[in-house]
């Protein structure tokens, strides 16, 4: 059976992947920092779609042990989706520099650190797919978040370049870019309604995008446009704009 190995299992959205992938029967290894924290959504996979699942301690800053963790798995997975990421009011992240830290280090070196082992893994194998929760906010530098922005900025052109790589390796590279969702990350935001999408939505984008070897997919077809038209705004107009 194929194996999905989901990083950041803990998130809403990587719960909704985990059951997306199970009812398509796949077999799931559920990567997070705390394994006990979803030994309920480990035995519902295995009750409710009669697949294998297993829980693996992994933490995205712990850089030195991501080869280690990757090798301890029971099977070398077949897909490898990468949701975890890291989210804290702007004003927070500006003035405590541990926060900024973290941001860049969640969302950007942590990512780049287990992609990088497992895109070796893959591309040796001359197989596999690697997608990646970026977000939309990478798409320019605005007032409101561009530290979390920034960080997913990095991540996005991380996964292109990767995608450019392992092409002639037969390895294939989604990224994955929601706009508003509604999860415990964004709890404290006031979200548009009709702008905001939920776990589910992303989970069954993310499947869909990855049987159907898509590049680059946004979550809701409008956000698309959306930052097509705010990048195309001049910078000496956009500076200006209280965004």
């Amino acid at each position: 059976m194929p194996v999905v190995l989901i990083l950041g299992a803990t998130s809403d959205i990587g719960k909704a992947i985990a059951g997306k992938f199970a009812e398509k029967e796949y077999d799931i290894q559920l990567a997070c920092r705390k394994p006990e924290e979803i030994s309920a959504l480990v035995s519902d996979l295995k009750i409710r779609f009669q697949r294998n699942c297993t829980a693996h301690a992994f933490d995205a800053t712990d850089f030195s042990r991501h080869r280690q963790f990757y090798a301890s798995l029971p099977s070398s997975p077949d897909i490898v989706v990468c949701v975890f990421g890291y989210m804290t009011e702007n004003d927070i992240a500006i003035s405590v520099w541990e926060e900024s830290l973290r941001t860049i280090e969640t969302n950007y070196t942590g990512a780049v650190s287990i992609l990088n082992i497992v895109a070796e893994d893959f591309g040796s194998k001359k197989t596999g797919i690697i997608a990646g929760i970026s977000s939309v906010a990478g798409e320019r530098g605005r007032q409101s978040n561009y530290i979390y922005g920034s960080a997913k900025a990095g991540f996005t052109a991380y996964l292109s370049g990767l995608r450019n790589k392992l092409y002639k390796d037969n390895v294939h590279v989604v990224s994955i870019l929601p706009g508003f969702v509604y999860t415990k990350m964004t709890e404290h935001l006031n979200l548009p309604k009709l702008l905001t999408a939920t776990p589910g939505d992303v989970a069954t984008y993310t499947y869909n995008a990855i049987i159907k070897r898509k590049n680059v997919v946004y979550i809701r077809w409008f956000w698309k446009w959306i930052m097509l038209i705010i990048k195309c705004i001049p910078e000496a107009i956009f500076k200006k704009k209280t965004l």
